[in-house]
Order: C-alpha cells, then structure tokens, then sequence
C-alpha cells in the first residue's frame, strides 16, 4: 500500500501562486498513476491533474489547463502540482492519490474510484 503525505496548501489572491508537494513511500515499481483530486464545499472531489510515474507522462482537467503544471521527482519519489493564475474557483482541499496501472493512467484517470491510496489533503484557498 503506498502512503502519501501532501503539504504546500495555503491562502492566496487570485492570480497568485502555489506549489503543492505529494510525498509517497510504498512504491513497489514504477507503473502508478499519481493523481491530484480537489474538493469544493458542496461539490464532488474531481481530478485536475495526473503523472505516470514511469514515463512522466502528464494530463489535466480542461479547467487547469496552461495554469497548472505537474512533475515529478522520482528520487525523492514526489510529485508537485505547480498552480499559476490562481482563480477563486480553485478554491478547495487538494489530495493525492495513487493506483497501479501499465501503459499511462489512460483516458478515465480523473476516475477518483481507480484510486485506492488517498492522502489526508491540503487545503488551498483563493480569494478575489
């Protein structure tokens, strides 16, 4: 089972920044898909970014598009969800999570069930 801690939420403007870290340990191989979900009071958790752990392959929600960025450090075994032009909208608490899967995390990575390794969240508040 891998364990993931998150931490660099916080409060910001908007069009502020923010550099979310995900640190895991567990990792068996590389064939994981690590994804970042976030949650808004009231709304269902959705996903916004993901990696491939073996090929650093990236994908995003259509609504982050050209303002957030994912990467990895594979050494540290770390993934980061840089956020520009942050948007009150983007208010909510981010999680990470992790699943096993070969050949990238494919078109339903955004699927929060796939999921079975969950952080306990970082909160991100952006006011206007």
């Amino acid at each position: 089972q891998v364990q993931l801690v998150e931490s660099g939420g916080g409060s910001v403007q908007a069009g502020g920044s923010l550099r979310l870290s995900c640190a895991a340990s567990g990792y068996d191989h590389s064939s994981y898909c690590i994804t970042w979900f976030r949650q808004a009071p009231g709304k269902e958790r959705e996903g916004v970014a993901a990696i491939y752990r073996a090929s650093s392959s990236a994908y995003y929600a259509d609504s982050v598009k050209g303002r957030f960025t994912i990467s990895q450090d594979t050494a540290k075994n770390t993934a980061y969800l840089q956020m520009n032009n942050l948007k009150p909208e983007d208010t909510g608490m981010y999680y990470c999570a992790a699943t096993q899967w070969n050949g990238g995390c494919g078109g339903d990575w955004a699927e929060r069930l796939r999921y079975g390794s969950w952080g306990q969240g970082t909160q991100v508040t952006v006011s206007s």
